[in-house]
């Protein structure tokens, strides 16, 4: 059974904390987790080698919401908002060394 989140800390401009009942705390940084967008929008974007940020410059979140018991979305300073990120996805990325999603 996998670890489930008891804990999630949000700081627009700058991280997001995710603690697992594992006591594992996952540490992602707003551009990486902008950069990492699963959507498939972002995701051509990535295999063309272009950013997903759509205005340049610093990605900030705007808005965070749950999703369920499975994963988090995030509403991005360019009004990006269709990427969900699994929880599952991101304690793999983060057991991996956080490089990628």
């Amino acid at each position: 059974m996998s670890a489930q989140v008891v804990d999630v800390e949000v700081d627009r401009e700058v991280e997001v904390r995710i603690t697992f009942d594992d006591g594992v705390t996952a540490v992602f940084p707003v551009d990486v987790l902008r950069e990492a967008c699963p959507c498939a929008g972002c995701r051509g974007r990535r295999e063309r080698g272009d950013t997903t940020l759509t205005t340049g410059g610093q990605a900030s979140i705007r808005a965070a919401e749950l999703r369920g018991n499975w994963g988090i979305s995030f509403t991005w300073n360019d009004g990006h908002d269709t990427g969900i990120y699994a929880w599952q996805n991101l304690r793999e990325w983060w057991n991996a060394g956080g490089d990628a999603p």
